[in-house]
């Protein structure tokens, strides 16, 4: 693909609207949100090129988030979690060339809509889900899983909420852990990227385009974050969850079959 791809009408406007939706997320409206930007992009690319253009953004995104959300997150989550994220990435490299993309969208799918609609089941029986204890083999399994699957499609977001969102931490915890989790995991994920060629001199003007975008978009996500209300928050990320989990079961359906 040339330099010159995002003055493609259909381009720029699949590149804005993925970045721009991967910024709110970032920005801390909606973790899940993030996964829609490898797809989107997918409809004008192909999504090896997708992915190598959205991860140089996805790292500016998370320096600006970080300095958002700067010493709130909670350090027992993130030693559940990290470590296993770090395994995930190595295995992610390491089968990189045997494990089809449209295999992953089904898997991360799946996950993420059955957790959201059992979350769902238990707000229309109007019962409280007691919070859950932090738990070493969980958060190993956990953060491997979206370590893997954030270096296949950058689609982290759903098996990590799935071990921290039952911690019903407050928004702003949440939301600085998860931001420090997939800053480490993104800087990571920068060794095997290059040394699979998804990052080239081509992406990388493309990135640096579409950069003030999601810098902005950022910003956004952040400044709304910090005025919701827990109530209100967690079920607009619960919403977001099932929205993408039906968007990558759709997508890997059709691919597959």
């Amino acid at each position: 693909m040339e330099g010159f791809l995002l003055l493609d009408t259909h381009v720029l406007a699949a590149a804005l609207l993925a970045v721009f939706l991967v910024g709110l997320a970032k920005g801390g409206l909606g973790g899940a949100l993030g996964i829609l930007g490898v797809p989107i992009l997918s409809l004008v690319m192909s999504p090896v090129q997708a992915a190598g253009i959205m991860l140089p953004i996805l790292i500016v995104m998370d320096w600006v988030s970080l300095w958002s959300w700067w010493g709130e997150w909670d350090r027992k989550t993130l030693l559940m979690l990290l470590p296993g994220g770090l395994v995930g990435i190595a295995i992610g490299w390491a089968t990189a060339a045997f494990v089809s993309e449209p295999a992953v969208k089904l898997i991360v799918g799946g996950i993420a809509l059955l957790f959201a609609l059992n979350w769902f089941r238990g707000k229309l029986r109007k019962a409280e889900l007691p919070p859950h204890e932090q738990n070493r083999a969980r958060g190993a399994f956990w953060g491997t899983v979206a370590g893997y699957t954030s270096f296949v499609a950058h689609a982290g977001g759903p098996p990590y909420q799935v071990y921290a969102l039952p911690l019903q931490h407050p928004p702003r915890i949440y939301t600085s852990t998860s931001v420090l989790f997939f800053a480490v995991v993104n800087a990571v994920k920068l060794i095997p990227y290059f040394a699979l060629g998804q990052i080239d001199v081509t992406n990388l003007k493309i990135s640096a385009a579409l950069l003030p975008v999601g810098a902005l978009a950022t910003f956004v996500g952040a400044f709304v974050v910090k005025r919701l209300k827990a109530e209100v928050f967690y079920p607009i990320m619960y919403a977001m969850v099932v929205l993408v989990a039906l968007k990558l079961l759709w997508d890997g359906s059709t691919e597959l079959f």
